[in-house]
């Protein structure tokens, strides 16, 4: 059943409803243009679409508002209003050991993902043979956390996902990555440090193919930078500070 709308504010109920769960809705200047590495609503005709990624795709959009043709005519963002307050309890698992499942690397950016061995990482660049190594990946430029991309095994397993079409270099077992987001950790030989999530977008959507931005939100994997370089190797351990 659709809740009442109050008269005069059609979104006063959506309003209040996630107050009371520490969110609020911000309007986004130039929607049709705008890019989030998180949830966002969009408006396009009479239909909301959730959306996510940077650059963003419909994550949700059950009338094909978008996915048939649409423009976004306006937009806003869910944002917390109190950034102390959490908005989710924290996940009950937590383990900070792991090995490398595998490893890959592509030469250019969008070029197919190549499974190695072994590769070397390079301290403020990536991995040797790796289009971010060489600037020429598809968000190199700069910043933090273009140098190393992981994820886990278990979940493209559950995806039946290979581990190409996840375009990450390195696929890990054992270890919960979202917990390494501003931890130090070593993979084989070599010192990294987690800068925030790996999320999907639809850049991915589009290199590896639709239906992949909504079952990977929040299990896409982690982007890291490299401190020190060192040999990694399959097997290898993947170990927290």
């Amino acid at each position: 059943m659709r809740p009442p709308e109050p008269e005069g504010e059609p979104l006063l109920f959506y309003r209040q409803w996630l107050a009371e769960r520490n969110l609020g809705l911000v309007p986004i200047a130039g929607a049709s243009d705008f890019s989030w590495p998180g949830h966002w609503l969009a408006r396009a005709g009479e239909h909301v679409v959730v959306m996510f990624g940077s650059p963003s795709g419909p994550l949700h959009d059950p009338y094909g508002a978008l996915t048939s043709g649409g423009t976004i005519d306006e937009g806003w963002l869910v944002a917390p209003l109190d950034v102390h307050l959490p908005i989710e309890p924290p996940p009950a698992r937590r383990s900070f050991a792991g090995t490398v499942a595998g490893l890959l690397v592509a030469p250019d950016a969008e070029a197919p993902l190549v499974r190695v061995d072994a590769v070397e990482a390079v301290a403020g660049r990536g991995l040797e043979g790796d289009r971010y190594h060489e600037g020429r990946g598809t968000f190199s430029g700069p910043g933090r956390g273009y140098e190393l991309t992981l994820v886990e095994a278990e979940v493209l397993e559950e995806l039946g996902l290979p581990w190409e079409r996840a375009r990450r270099n390195v696929v890990t077992r054992g270890i919960e990555l979202n917990a390494l987001v501003g931890r130090r950790f070593s993979v084989g030989a070599a010192e990294c440090v987690g800068r925030r999530l790996c999320e999907p977008c639809a850049h991915l959507e589009r290199l590896s193919g639709s239906g992949l931005l909504r079952p990977l939100v929040h299990r896409a994997g982690l982007r890291a930078d490299i401190l020190r370089g060192g040999r990694i190797c399959a097997g290898d351990d993947v170990l927290a500070s």
